[in-house]
């Protein structure tokens, strides 16, 4: 096997047994401590008792939810990155994490309930989607230029809007609604089905990784190479989107991991999508949940917004990496 084929399955099996450490914490960490013997028995012995009730009910759906948001975010930043060749491209760049916002804060504000918030952020994040693809399309100029430009307006409109509803929101609920802004898996309680999605991305993208492998090179080259480059921009655009909305409707927005974490990932194993997808996968999820169980234990009994511990980790992670690769 070629040495740096070599090294990038290394680093994907290290990325896996990163990402049960994570989980192992994640269970086992909090006001009640758990060893790592009882979350093993609590999760495949059957074990009742207290212990047990509070890692399969309180930390195992919230532990599941941050790692599927952080490995979804990691996805998704890789294909947006790849597809606009633009290396600050993050899973937000096209404003659905705004349009989530707009959806979810708008919900908080009527007062209705979590279940409601979710759906409303989901609808938010589609209804943000398919407003900026139907501008950017025009009279069927579509480019990615475009695209990208109708995405930083929208992004800046329900931006508008989100401080619109946070400026007339009763003080009662405005720290709700900030917690929700800046990531908050407190409220976590189904992230099933959005496993499932995101088991679902990485099998759809995987077959086209050898197409955006080619289109990483150039567009002329891509389309030389028989790769049918407008068809594929569109599949994954909107499958980048959809990870990011169930993302966004998972625990909120959450920054920098969809930005820095492709990045950490192409520094380690290279540019080949083949591994570098689902490499990113797994240290997105492993990063979020590391992140999450420090934001509730650092200074535990308050909890922090993850999102503020990814900005302080990413913040200095991207400029190290900029500092190292300044092209």
């Amino acid at each position: 096997m070629h040495a740096g084929r070599r090294r990038a399955w290394l680093v994907i099996g290290g990325l896996l047994a990163l990402g049960a450490l994570a989980q192992v914490w994640a269970l086992s960490a909090g006001e009640l401590a758990i060893s790592a013997a009882e979350v093993v028995a609590a999760l495949f012995g059957g074990e009742q008792g207290m212990a047990a009730e509070v890692v399969r009910q309180l930390r195992l759906p919230r532990a599941v939810a941050v790692f599927v948001c952080g490995g979804m975010l990691a996805m998704a930043g890789a294909l947006m990155q790849v597809l606009l060749r633009n290396p600050l491209a993050d899973p937000y760049v096209l404003g659905i994490s705004g349009g989530a916002a707009v959806g979810a804060l708008g919900a908080m504000l009527l007062g209705l309930a979590p279940l409601v918030v979710d759906a409303a952020a989901f609808a938010g994040a589609l209804g943000a989607m398919l407003l900026v693809f139907s501008l950017a399309h025009g009279d069927g100029s579509w480019t990615q230029t475009r695209l990208l430009l109708t995405g930083v307006i929208v992004a800046a409109g329900c931006g508008a809007v989100v401080k619109l509803m946070l400026a007339i929101a009763p003080d009662t609920r405005v720290h709700s609604m900030l917690f929700w802004l800046m990531g908050d898996a407190s409220g976590a309680r189904n992230p099933w089905p959005a496993l499932g999605v995101m088991a679902f991305g990485l099998a759809v993208a995987l077959p086209f990784a050898r197409d955006l492998n080619m289109l990483a090179r150039g567009e002329l080259a891509a389309r030389a190479l028989g790769v049918a480059v407008g068809r594929l921009r569109y599949l994954l655009y909107v499958l980048a989107s959809l990870l990011t909305a169930v993302s966004v409707t998972l625990i909120g927005s959450v920054g920098f991991v969809g930005l820095v974490v492709p990045h950490l990932v192409r520094f380690a194993i290279g540019n080949d999508q083949r591994l570098l997808l689902p490499a990113s996968m797994l240290a997105g999820g492993a990063l979020l949940t590391f992140a999450d169980t420090a934001a509730r234990t650092v200074v535990s009994p308050m909890q922090l917004p993850v999102g503020v511990l990814t900005a302080l980790i990413g913040v200095p992670v991207f400029l190290f990496l900029l500092a190292r690769h300044p092209r």
